[in-house]
């Protein structure tokens, strides 16, 4: 396609699409795709899932350019408290993986997928990853969370919160979709509420008034625009903000690290261990918790691992991720952040 735009070209030449197997099946997916972004600041990622509009996707280029081009806030710590992450895996994988992430990467707080078709399995589950965390750090020391990704309708979830709620949640990650159902449930359970989509995918999401209906902001860096953006939707928040990532690579996981890292209060431990479910990686060493933490730095790749994550996709899916950055580029990053594009 023709570039009118020497800033995009400058985007493109910098630009190496990678995918990542991962371990276990995660947001519907297999392989995680996107493109590292190089500029003079560094590394940046642009790695919008399939389903995400242009307009959405050209918030993962802001956030990208900001990384390569640009400057993150200012640091308030030197090291970011993380949590690992289930996926709806069978209660025998979900305390493998729970052992794994306390004994070998020191979480002390597990994030478990639930609002699968079966809420038996979603509760053996949670039931599994309680036993590991009482078990090996004390009843009561290590911190639970659950995710729905707005499965329920608030009938739904007042009857799954009934159930996993006895397992000491810290708290439930968008359990609806919509503000209403939401309102609605928070009238029928004592488990505190999350909320993740309801503000990235808001088109106002420093305006969404979270504490009418929820207890929890989830917010992050690449939906939202970057380190800098987020921050200020995280500043507009009345409740406290949890920070999570998107199934990045180690290279994207500085972004939502260093967004962590600028907040003033951090309660609770941060999204950000997802690097553990990645099978490979664009760096030798993946960027995983230890001792239950993340250091806040910035990370590049290394080339032997770069260069075989490239050589998995093919030239069109290759081309395809070129392409989809033109288009978030045409659908708002050259006027949001284009200036700062040499």
């Amino acid at each position: 396609m023709p570039l009118r735009d020497p800033r995009l070209q400058a985007i493109l030449d910098g630009a190496i699409p990678f995918a990542l197997p991962l371990r276990r099946r995660f947001r519907g997916v297999d392989v995680r795709e996107g493109v590292l972004i190089r500029g003079p600041q560094g590394w940046g990622e642009f790695a919008p899932f399939d389903d995400y509009s242009h307009a959405a996707a050209s918030r993962w280029l802001d956030c990208a350019i900001e990384a390569a081009y640009g400057s993150w806030p200012g640091a308030q710590r030197s090291e970011v408290e993380v949590n690992a992450i289930i996926p709806e895996v069978s209660s025998d994988v979900a305390a493998t993986m729970a052992r794994a992430a306390v004994a070998e990467s020191g979480c002390r707080t597990i994030k478990v997928k639930v609002g699968g078709a079966d809420l038996a399995a979603d509760e053996a589950r949670v039931a599994t990853v309680r036993d590991v965390l009482d078990t090996l750090l004390g009843r009561g020391r290590g911190a639970l969370r659950v995710d729905a990704n707005g499965a329920w309708d608030t009938a739904s979830a007042a009857t799954a919160l009934r159930r996993l709620g006895a397992y000491d949640l810290e708290y439930v990650e968008q359990p609806c979709r919509g503000v209403d159902d939401l309102r609605g449930l928070r009238r029928l359970t004592d488990v505190p509420i999350a909320v993740d989509e309801t503000i990235r995918e808001s088109a106002d999401p420093a305006g969404v008034r979270v504490r009418e209906f929820a207890d929890v902001a989830v917010v992050k860096a690449a939906p939202l625009g970057g380190a800098r953006a987020a921050l200020r939707v995280a500043e507009s928040m009345e409740v406290p903000v949890v920070v999570s990532g998107s199934l990045d690579s180690s290279v994207g996981l500085d972004a939502a690290v260093a967004l962590a890292a600028a907040l003033p209060d951090l309660p609770y431990a941060c999204g950000l261990g997802t690097g553990a479910l990645l099978a490979a990686d664009v760096v030798d060493e993946p960027r995983v918790p230890v001792g239950g933490v993340l250091a806040v730095s910035r990370t590049s790749p290394d080339l032997p691992a770069l260069l075989s994550a490239r050589d998995r996709l093919t030239d069109e899916r290759a081309e395809w991720w070129r392409v989809r950055i033109a288009l978030a580029w045409e659908a708002g990053s050259a006027e949001r952040v284009g200036s700062v594009v040499a």
